[in-house]
């Protein structure tokens, strides 16, 4: 081989983006009644056989559309792929993925953000703090709650936003939207007077002690128990976008109930761009058979509820989303909460009390997974009263019910 050609070669080698490493089509279909917009498709990349895979292509129907690889158990090896897209009812549609072992995952446009922030007492203002962090673990008897900005880390898609109480509560609490688009980098959870007069959110519910939106915590046969019996507890930012924000909360060694053994516990929030719903994911080190676990919603004040008795829950309800004392600068909010848990992990619906719409829940693997949704009455694109909220419950469940099926 001459120079000449020997030097194209080698171009050609450096230009090219990544080695193929696997390419394949796969068919997804909807069966459901229903058209489905940004669906979230994701693969578990140990299924294709592609090994580390760095980057990667995906075309819908020949046109390419924004996927994201995520390292889930942050060992430096992507496990995961995942793309949205849009499926009429009762059709099919095809896709294109090809895995590639070299270059990065394509930069496309974030439609998510999340953050977790450490609290810079040289910075007054309560939207300009500047202490970014992606992990925090703290040992037994340490709460960090107070030197964490807005207290846990916070995560949003275009319509809604949520974070997750960095203490003993893990308390899962939400900001509601005027209008959509993403918000936090610029409020930071906290708008201030000038971004609340031009249409910026807000912090729409007052959690307490309550399970707030979701919280999974012990039970004690009466009541929900917090995870105080903790060796360690962390919050971490798995991923940042474009599709998906992932925030994993572990607690070690936790004793949910007392007299039984420790047991470690890892939550996934997983909320993808264009869906209210947040997914909640929660491994165990071993399987749980015997331990009672308890999560639900708040019983916001003179609120109404709904129950399917299937694992469908909800209310709607108005309050202050904060404390009498600091409730200067605040109105009284109206949200729409929502939680759907499969059968199988349900032992019991409780009645409602003063605090909550409660759940006592169990499992007889090392999982537990369940969705979380709200609205805020708000919104320009939302709902407005509850029987609009209840409708889109009992729709949101049959989705959830009849998944997209990948092929």
């Amino acid at each position: 081989m001459n120079k000449k050609i020997l030097s194209n070669v080698l171009f050609l080698l450096v230009c090219v983006p990544g080695i193929a490493q696997k390419n394949f089509n796969i068919t997804i279909t909807n069966n459901s009644k229903i058209s489905k917009n940004n669906e979230p498709i994701v693969l578990n990349l140990r299924n294709y056989n592609a090994g580390d895979v760095k980057s990667a292509l995906v075309k819908c129907e020949g046109e390419e559309i924004p996927c994201q690889l995520d390292d889930l158990d942050q060992d430096g090896k992507m496990d995961e792929l995942c793309f949205i897209t849009d499926i009429d009812k009762k059709s099919s549609k095809k896709v294109n993925v090809t895995l590639y072992n070299e270059g990065k995952p394509k930069d496309y446009t974030s439609q998510v953000y999340v953050e977790m922030l450490l609290s810079n007492k040289k910075i007054k203002e309560s939207n300009k703090q500047n202490l970014y962090i992606s992990n925090l673990t703290v040992d037994r008897g340490v709460n960090p709650y107070w030197s964490i900005h807005h207290h846990g880390a916070a995560f949003e898609n275009d319509m809604v936003a949520y974070r997750i109480y960095f203490d003993h509560r893990q308390t899962v609490d939400i900001y509601g939207k005027y209008k959509r688009g993403l918000e936090l980098k610029q409020t930071q959870f906290y708008p201030d007077a000038n971004q609340k007069n031009a249409g910026f959110g807000d912090d729409v519910l007052w959690v307490g002690s309550t399970l707030g939106l979701g919280t999974l915590r012990g039970w004690d046969g009466s009541k929900p128990t917090m995870l105080t019996d903790v060796e360690k507890r962390s919050q971490r930012i798995i991923s940042r976008g474009p599709l998906r924000t992932i925030v994993e909360v572990k607690d070690l060694a936790w004793i949910p109930q007392s007299g039984q053994e420790p047991v470690d516990m890892t939550t996934y929030y997983v909320l993808y761009a264009g869906k209210r719903e947040c997914y909640i994911k929660a491994k165990f080190n071993k399987p749980v058979t015997g331990y009672k676990f308890s999560t639900g919603i708040i019983n916001v004040k003179n609120s109404k509820e709904f129950s399917d008795k299937k694992g469908l829950r909800g209310c709607w309800g108005t309050d202050w989303p904060v404390s009498e004392k600091d409730s200067a600068g605040h109105k009284k909010e109206t949200v729409g909460l929502g939680i759907y848990i499969p059968e199988k992990y349900i032992i019991s619906e409780e009645p409602a009390n003063k605090d909550n719409y409660a759940f006592v829940i169990g499992s007889n693997t090392n999982e537990i997974n369940y969705m979380i949704t709200f609205c805020s009455d708000n919104e320009n694109f939302g709902y407005h009263n509850a029987e609009q909220w209840f409708d889109f419950l009992k729709e949101w469940k049959a989705e959830c019910q009849e998944p997209i099926i990948v092929k």
